[in-house]
């Protein structure tokens, strides 16, 4: 959603500090790297119980994801690797990020609930390979409820309570869940539409031309 609406408004807002960031000499890949650090130490922070300060590591983790994109456009080295990178990168956090929230289950809670942040990852996963596949096949699967940026917020809100954690963890499963059925059905409906047949142009002359030996060939026989 926040992709969709809020993507150029973003892009401007994080423009200034990109290139500030340039002239610093820090790189998108450096973003991207101490952004995956913040990520694991925010999944620690949630496992070991002290969600005030996983707030503030999630934090700072989404203002390094934010601010990658913005450092590789102003140093104009935006690459193929680069996206790979923190695209790769994306995953791993997400899976250390609910790893955190498994662990603390494990010690607060009994039964199956720890299945709930492994089902919350899945559905995670599926949305994003929607995506990727899509733009693979020339399809455009961006948007939905619930991408990555909103999961980080709705991770938050649940850091700010214990009550409200696995309540927060059931509302993303549900929330993923139907992201990622929305993008299948656009996606579906997408790629049943007839490609558009390509025509070349093709000179008056040369048509006449193979008309000629056409009626020539037919003369002979």
């Amino acid at each position: 959603m926040f992709d969709g609406k809020f993507r150029k408004s973003l892009d401007a807002t994080t423009a200034p500090v990109g290139r500030w960031l340039v002239r610093a000499g820090v790189s998108a890949d450096v973003l991207t790297a101490s952004g995956l650090v913040f990520a694991a130490a925010t999944a620690f922070a949630i496992g070991a119980g002290w969600h005030w300060g996983a707030i503030l590591l999630l934090t700072a983790a989404g203002f390094h994801d934010m601010l990658d994109g913005a450092v590789a456009k102003a140093s104009q080295r935006v690459s193929q690797r680069g996206s790979f990178f923190d695209s790769v990168v994306d995953r791993v956090s997400d899976s250390l990020l609910m790893g955190g929230a498994a662990y603390y289950l494990i010690a607060r809670h009994h039964g199956e609930l720890v299945l709930l942040p492994f089902a919350v990852m899945t559905s995670t996963f599926l949305i994003s390979y929607q995506r990727s596949k899509a733009e693979s096949l020339g399809l455009d699967a961006r948007g939905g409820l619930m991408e990555r940026a909103e999961r980080m917020i709705l991770l938050g809100v649940g850091l700010l309570a214990a009550p409200l954690f696995v309540p927060v963890l059931w509302l993303m499963l549900v929330l993923t869940t139907m992201t990622a059925i929305g993008r299948f059905r656009r996606v579906w409906r997408a790629a049943a539409r007839p490609e558009p047949v390509r025509r070349t142009y093709e000179h008056p002359r040369s048509h006449v031309g193979r008309i000629r030996r056409s009626i020539a060939r037919s003369t002979r026989h």
